[in-house]
């Protein structure tokens, strides 16, 4: 017995030590601050695109603060941290950071110091990106972006979760490190549309679901998830759209906020397309849009003549029947003057029997909108939609939610709508 316990020890002791070199990081040293590093105009040009869609500005910055200055706070479910300071600021920012310190962090999740970096950083999707294009972020960021000193906040994620040492543990499990390799079977296009999808634009960190430890569900990849009390949809094949998603569309709705037959970008998507994606080059965006494409399996077909497209048309019209109940009457009343179509699907007035918000698995994104509205930096640029929270009660938006998803959508209705919209009401505020 005790040479078997002496056994286990000993491989306790080995598998230990085996984990402590792998999780261990040196520090690399601070770049003298008196050189200040020049780069090609080209790659900071470059560098500024990326860190465009890698949405950089969007988590590291404060509402109202200085660009990249940090202190954004995002909830990860197991406790607040605060988005780092990235400006070359040389005490609070990364200033005194080299190249390779910053490539590092960003393709293996450590800092300058040797850290570990919590995962909300997803280093697990710009671990794919090349070191040409890092080292242009980097170019962007020390030479574009103004230097501001602004300490960070300590994050609120409790112990033990808070121990640096054991996010190695973390990366063992959900991890796979690496640039992106392309696929020798697909497209050019294609495969450019993977390396952003998977890596610089991080779109599985809100459209996969993730596990009870924070990893994304590989098994799941783009299935769906619940984003900031908002749905970030399925971008398979089990997206819930009447009317599939083409190429064609999603390069569109990516560049401009609107798509026909879907809706507009809003909430958290909302950035996503008018402070990231938009400002890449178009060939790049097209990329996106045939590699997702591929993902949800579109067929060819003609959208006009989807017979739901057909009978949502059809079934919009108003007329005295909509007095009925309460749902349509409050419809009618609110929303009609609007959202009618005749002889077909407008942009401009979003057909909402059809739009992905009423046809999801749950109405978290019909209540937003109603509630919060669309402002004017949201979907189509200048047109804007009211919200009604402050004009409707819950049972109201409740009842107008039941309508479109029961009568015009003829979908089995989601459960306790009124419930929802009283909870997202109180976790949201509106954005005019």
């Amino acid at each position: 017995m005790k040479k078997i316990i002496a056994s286990v020890g000993g491989l306790a002791a080995v598998a230990a030590a085996a984990f402590g070199l792998y999780a261990y990081h040196g520090e690399i040293g601070p770049r003298d601050a008196r050189e200040k590093p020049a780069f090609d105009s080209a790659v900071v040009a470059k560098g500024r695109e990326l860190a465009a869609a890698g949405f950089c500005a969007e988590c590291h910055t404060q509402p109202g603060q200085a660009p990249y200055a940090g202190n954004y706070p995002l909830d990860t479910g197991f406790g607040i941290i605060y988005g780092s300071n990235l400006t070359p600021d040389p005490e609070t920012g990364i200033g005194l950071w080299t190249e390779a310190a910053f490539n590092r962090a960003l393709k293996q999740g450590v800092d300058r110091k040797g850290r570990n970096l919590f995962p909300a950083f997803p280093y697990d999707h710009f671990t794919k990106m090349t070191d040409e294009d890092v080292r242009a972020v980097y170019a962007y960021l020390m030479s574009e972006v103004k230097p501001v000193r602004n300490q960070v906040k300590d994050s609120t994620i409790p112990f033990p979760l808070n121990i640096r040492w054991l996010q190695s543990g973390w990366k063992l499990l959900f991890v796979d490190f690496g640039t992106y390799q392309p696929d020798k079977g697909k497209s050019d296009l294609w495969n450019r549309g993977a390396y952003l999808v998977e890596g610089v634009s991080h779109c599985g960190a809100c459209h996969t679901p993730r596990n009870l430890l924070g990893g994304e569900e590989k098994s799941r990849q783009f299935e769906g998830a619940v984003i900031d009390k908002w749905i970030a949809p399925a971008l398979t094949s089990a997206n819930a759209s009447v009317v599939p998603w083409t190429a064609k569309d999603l390069s569109g709705y990516l560049k401009s906020g609107v798509s026909q037959y879907h809706g507009v970008s809003v909430g958290p998507m909302g950035p996503v397309v008018h402070a990231g994606l938009r400002k890449l080059p178009d060939r790049d965006v097209e990329a996106i849009g045939v590699y997702l494409a591929d993902k949800l399996k579109t067929p060819d077909f003609d959208p006009a003549k989807n017979p739901l497209v057909q009978a949502s048309l059809a079934t919009g019209r108003t007329d005295r029947t909509y007095r009925d109940d309460e749902g349509k009457r409050l419809y009618v009343t609110a929303c009609a003057s609007c959202h009618y179509n005749v002889k077909e699907v407008l942009p401009a007035r979003p057909d909402l029997a059809i739009n992905s918000a009423t046809r999801i698995s749950a109405p978290d994104n019909l209540i937003q909108v109603i509630l919060n509205g669309v402002v004017s930096d949201d979907g189509i640029q200048g047109v804007v939609m009211p919200r009604f929270r402050d004009a409707l009660s819950d049972q109201e938006i409740a009842a107008i939610v039941n309508y479109l998803r029961g009568q015009r959508a003829q979908l089995k209705p989601w459960d306790d709508v009124e419930r929802k919209v009283g909870e997202i009401r109180k976790a949201t505020t509106t954005r005019h």
